[in-house]
């Protein structure tokens, strides 16, 4: 079953890398996910510098979902592809929303 091969890749993972380590700060799952998509074409170290301000301005996938598209791209400006990435946090909350039964 595809879950026993997850489970065996896994580990050899933890085994090859035993102190790998993400490098995006994040407090929240919904943090983690913002930032991983703001690390597209973007170094972390950027993302990282961003992201304090974004979490102020944006604190939850309510905010997110509440803002424009242009005042999130204005936010998230120096990661590069800010349109793009703007559509996609906006698009994320969306989700999270919906799946949550914020709607």
């Amino acid at each position: 079953p595809p879950e026993s091969r997850v489970r065996a890749i896994l580990r050899r993972l933890r085994v090859e890398y035993p102190d790998a380590r993400c490098s995006l700060d994040f407090t929240t799952p919904w943090e983690l996910l913002v930032a991983t998509i703001l690390s597209a074409q973007c170094t972390d170290e950027r993302v990282n510098k961003v992201t304090p301000g974004l979490f102020r301005e944006f604190p939850d996938p309510q905010a997110f979902a509440d803002a424009s598209e242009k005042e999130v791209a204005k936010a998230i400006f120096q990661t590069g592809f800010h349109n793009q990435k703007a559509r996609s946090v906006r698009g994320a909350a969306m989700a999270v929303r919906k799946f949550w039964g914020c709607n």
